[in-house]
């Protein structure tokens, strides 16, 4: 069963989500998981391809767009099928993408924005009342 980890950012500032993104796919990629970043459209994956390029400078990810030809440690999807990925699911969807239960670990990160609250309030339910396992985890700024 899949494990759900919310990641509680003190942060109001929605564009702290994508860069709190970046640093857990770097955390994984060095514990030698394989990642699948989700995204809503191509032009959030194209900005997500910049971020990971740019936030931090002492820092390599080697990520691409998911081709499932080609698989790369870190990749972006943006509503493709994820193909043989189970790993580490990082969900930066409006929605729960429906294949998300054949991931070992889901990630959503929140904001204290009041959107992205109450999202992650729905999410948390939606799988607390599916009897996912779920761990919360407070990150500072």
């Amino acid at each position: 069963m899949t494990r759900i980890d919310f990641y509680v950012l003190a942060s109001e500032n929605p564009d702290a989500i994508p860069d709190f993104a970046c640093r857990l796919a770097e955390k994984a990629f060095r514990n030698g998981l394989r990642v699948l970043i989700a995204v809503d459209s191509p032009q959030q994956a194209e900005q997500l391809d910049e971020r990971l390029w740019t936030f931090r400078e002492d820092s390599f990810l080697p990520h691409a767009p998911q081709n499932l030809d080609q698989q790369a440690a870190i990749e972006i999807n943006s509503g493709e099928d994820p193909g043989q990925h189970h790993g580490l699911l990082i969900n930066l969807c409006t929605d729960i993408p429906g294949w998300f239960s054949r991931f070992d670990r889901l990630a959503e990160i929140v904001c204290q924005h009041p959107d992205s609250l109450a999202r992650s309030r729905t999410r948390y339910s939606h799988f607390r009342d599916r009897g996912y396992p779920l761990q919360s985890h407070k990150i500072p700024n």
